[in-house]
């Protein structure tokens, strides 16, 4: 049996050596047979010199440089198919996944589970607001009916070799790699682990990028937002009836019609209204647009250590 570690990292050239040596320790110590495939998401600091330096110092440490900055979704994609293990493990280069933790989720494998979540049962860095996290789990178990997520959410697990080659069948771009993973099925169950504070660097993950997981988020999973709009659009119409029937009653009895100030009061919820749905509209469409152009998810720009047989890195 081969286990593949597959780490995103932007921006953690001072993390990836000391994680090397805590994944060193814990992968001989049980006997595995180990690589560990980093992706550098096109970091601006030394994150791809330093893989270089642990794959001439080790060849099970395999490493690509994306062309741009692509995101981590992307990066784990491309870590996936260049994978070569039985089971594939994805976690962070930040060390906040302890990596003495995988040999909990091999055993779950072992057991028969296809894909093992490891679910934050804390946070080390009691400092770090979670509700974010909070708040996007609680959308994708009760908005886009992903009902076995985790309250407090997962991005460190591991996939069986099966559920590896059935994700690389995705070619979608605008996508929750997590969320996809629970859409798959397969058998899945979730051990817990207490989440540990980051050793060194700032995360990338900035709002914009959390706003727009959301955004991709529900587009791919839910139709929600478009049944919505058709809710508050029955629910417009319907006031605008009534209020049609205030207004003759209010006529044919000889008192004074609401002018002008209402009016505008009217013209202006409507509008915004309306373009709030023309932004949700436009939200699909875009993501539409954009999966039809086919462009890759994913371009390598360098690769070092042990390539797949192809002898040449995977393109998205």
């Amino acid at each position: 049996m081969k286990l593949s570690i597959v780490t995103p990292a932007f921006r953690e050239a001072r993390n990836l050596p000391v994680m090397y040596d805590r994944l060193k320790a814990v992968c001989d110590g049980a006997g595995l047979d180990w690589e560990w495939v980093i992706v550098d998401d096109h970091s601006p600091d030394d994150t791809f010199a330093v893989t270089h330096e642990l794959a001439e110092r080790d060849p099970r440490v395999r490493g690509m440089r994306l062309s741009r900055n692509f995101g981590s979704h992307a990066a784990i994609s491309c870590g996936l198919a260049a994978s070569l293990g039985d089971a594939a493990v994805i976690m962070a280069g930040d060390l906040q996944d302890p990596p003495e933790t995988i040999p909990q989720l091999l055993e779950q494998w072992r057991q028969g589970n296809q894909i093992v979540w490891a679910v934050r049962a804390g946070h080390a860095d009691q400092s770090s607001t979670r509700l974010f996290p909070r708040l996007y789990w609680w959308l994708m178990r009760h908005v886009a009916g992903l009902k076995d997520t985790p309250a407090m959410g997962a991005d460190f697990f591991l996939m069986d070799r099966v559920a590896v080659d059935a994700f690389a069948q995705f070619g979608e771009r605008n996508v929750s790699i997590l969320a996809l993973v629970q859409w798959m099925g397969f058998r899945q169950t979730h051990i817990e682990y207490v989440k540990e504070a980051r050793l060194h660097g700032v995360s990338g993950w900035s709002l914009s990028k959390k706003i727009k997981l959301v955004i991709d988020s529900m587009t791919s999973f839910s139709y929600v937002p478009i049944r919505a709009m058709s809710t508050i659009g029955i629910g417009v119409a319907l006031i605008g009836f009534f209020y049609a029937l205030y207004i003759l009653a209010a006529a044919l009895v000889e008192r004074s019609v609401p002018g002008y100030p209402s009016l505008m009061v009217a013209l202006l919820i409507l509008s915004g209204l309306q373009m709030v749905m023309l932004g949700v509209l436009g939200e699909y469409m875009w993501r539409s647009y954009d999966e039809s152009r086919r462009r890759p998810r994913w371009l390598v720009e360098r690769a070092v250590g042990r390539l797949p047989d192809s002898g040449t890195p995977p393109q998205g």
